[in-house]
C-alpha cells in the first residue's frame, strides 16, 4: 500500500461522525449485535437511540470496511471490529491524548484511567 492511499484511508475514517466512532468504540470490547450496540450507546448517550439512525450507519461502517456483519440467526445480526476499524480506533485515542497529554499531571490521569480498566 502507498503512503498515499494509506493518507487517503486515514483521512477518510477521521471524518466519521461521532456516532459512528462511538460504535467503533463500542464494539472494541467484543463482537455485538445491533440491540446490544443500541443499548450501549443508549446508556452512553442517556436517550433511545433509533433504528433508523443506528442500522444506516453500521452498515456505512460494514461498507467502509470497518466493520463486519455476520448472520447470528435468521433474525440477528452479529457486528465485529475489523483490523481497518481497530485501527480508527487507535488513531482516535492517539490524536487525543496528543491534544489532551501537556504536562506529567495529565499523563498521570491517563494512567490511573488505563490502569482502573485493566
Amino acid at each position: 500500500m502507498s503512503e498515499a492511499q494509506t493518507l487517503t484511508e486515514t483521512s477518510t475514517a477521521r471524518n466519521l461522525t461521532a456516532f459512528q466512532k462511538n460504535i467503533l468504540t463500542i464494539l472494541s470490547e467484543e463482537p455485538m449485535y445491533g440491540l446490544a450496540i443500541k443499548r450501549e450507546l443508549e446508556d452512553y448517550y442517556g436517550e433511545e437511540v433509533n433504528h433508523g439512525r443506528l442500522y444506516p450507519n453500521l452498515d456505512t461502517l460494514v461498507e467502509k470496511g470497518y466493520v463486519e456483519k455476520s448472520e447470528l440467526d435468521k433474525r440477528t445480526n452479529q457486528y465485529e471490529l475489523t483490523d481497518e476499524g481497530l485501527a480508527v480506533v487507535v488513531d482516535l485515542l492517539q490524536w487525543t491524548l496528543s491534544k489532551f497529554v501537556t504536562d506529567d499531571e495529565r499523563g498521570e490521569q491517563i494512567r490511573d484511567l488505563v490502569a482502573d480498566n485493566e
